[in-house]
């Protein structure tokens, strides 16, 4: 069941339960049916948001550029960089 599919029950429970006029329905007693199809819609969409969430993860893979040596020598203010050879 999907995220339209649970809404879908969710609104078609509140129309049973709550907008048409009780004992419409012979031999039905459709509050307790609009109600417990909302209740499965509202478990639908809780599960369908999870499953999604699960397999929706994006994998970033970033690249950076070579790592940069520095070397430092006899004297202090002397910096030389050099780049490993690929």
């Amino acid at each position: 069941m999907r995220i339209g599919s649970s809404i879908a029950l969710i609104a078609i429970g509140a129309i049973l339960a709550f907008a048409l006029a009780p004992g419409l329905i012979p031999f039905l007693d459709q509050v307790l049916v609009g109600y417990i199809l909302m209740v499965v819609g509202v478990i639908g969409l809780i599960i369908s948001i999870a499953m999604s969430n699960r397999t929706r993860r994006t994998v970033v893979e970033r690249r950076t550029a070579p790592e940069t040596v520095v070397e430092r020598r006899a004297a202090p203010d002397t910096v030389v960089e050099r780049r490993p050879e690929v």
